[in-house]
């Protein structure tokens, strides 16, 4: 399928998404009788974005449109997007109208220094690829989730780890949550370029392979967050909760850093502590 297909079809995706997800009474509109629809129907989105039926029918099944942007801001107006929506719905746009994917190297590199950087660090750190693949990390990041090193390099990714590994499920102690951070980031991703093989493999295994996957993919939720809280399980320190943020790395768009921190001086902090101390009893062993 050429590109601007590919990305036409993404828009249309997202534009379904967001338009079940309304009620009629969310937009001002009477539920009237029985509906064939979760959300709204076609017709009355359209009638609300003031553009004809026939034209936002053609948006969502990804044919021919090259939608301008005083039309995107009534479409966003419309479907009620949040700011970060609104910018998803544009970005969209943009790429069928290039109608060239982003372009990006299929080669994910980690720098020599970084991972020197990484070693010397006492706190669970990883580099993240652009699809959620684990490229490197440290000693505390085994510690807190396990050693990446046991899954075969397909599956050293995130989201897949998070979904079929029952392990790492358990000590995410929020586990949706995560789970819905993670496919946002890769939802940005592929919307960048729908036709990269890493990230048509991914959602491919994981919508055979987890029903829990395709409820959250189907969503459509875009949130990418660089940085938040997380609380984790552990079987011998119990819960604990950390701050998590991301770094690029120098260069073109990319690999991150995702680095997991305590507040000195806190309980937190005491639990990482033991949690390195434990971990590294275990290597000696």
């Amino acid at each position: 399928m050429p590109d601007h297909r590919l990305h036409a079809r993404e828009l249309g995706i997202f534009l379904r998404a967001r338009r079940n997800r309304l009620r009629p009474q969310d937009v001002g509109l009477e539920p009237g009788g029985r509906r064939k629809v979760a959300g709204l129907r076609r017709e009355e989105l359209a009638l609300l974005a003031g553009l004809s039926t026939d034209y936002y029918q053609r948006m969502e099944q990804g044919r021919e449109v090259r939608p301008s942007d005083d039309l995107l801001d009534a479409l966003a107006t419309a479907l009620k997007l949040d700011e970060e929506e609104r910018r998803h719905l544009f970005a969209l746009a943009d790429a069928v109208r290039r109608g060239t994917p982003e372009s990006h190297g299929d080669e994910e590199d980690v720098p020599a220094a970084t991972r020197h950087l990484l070693h010397t660090m006492t706190t669970p750190a990883y580099v993240v690829g652009r699809h959620l693949d684990v490229l490197a990390w440290n000693t505390m990041a085994e510690a807190l989730l396990g050693d990446p090193g046991d899954t075969r390099p397909a599956q050293r990714n995130l989201l897949m780890e998070l979904f079929l590994n029952p392990e790492v499920r358990f000590r995410c102690a929020d586990w949706e949550s995560t789970a819905a951070e993670y496919i946002g980031m890769l939802r940005a991703t592929v919307a960048a370029n729908p036709s990269h093989p890493r990230g048509t493999a991914i959602v491919g295994e994981l919508s055979i392979r987890s029903t829990e996957f395709r409820r959250l993919w189907d969503r459509y939720d875009v949130r990418a967050p660089v940085q938040g809280t997380k609380v984790f399980r552990h079987r011998e320190i119990g819960e604990i909760t950390l701050d998590w943020a991301t770094y690029p790395l120098p260069g073109s768009p990319g690999p991150v850093v995702m680095v997991y921190t305590a507040e000195p001086g806190t309980a937190e902090a005491e639990k990482l502590r033991l949690l390195g101390v434990l971990h590294e009893g275990r290597r000696r062993r």
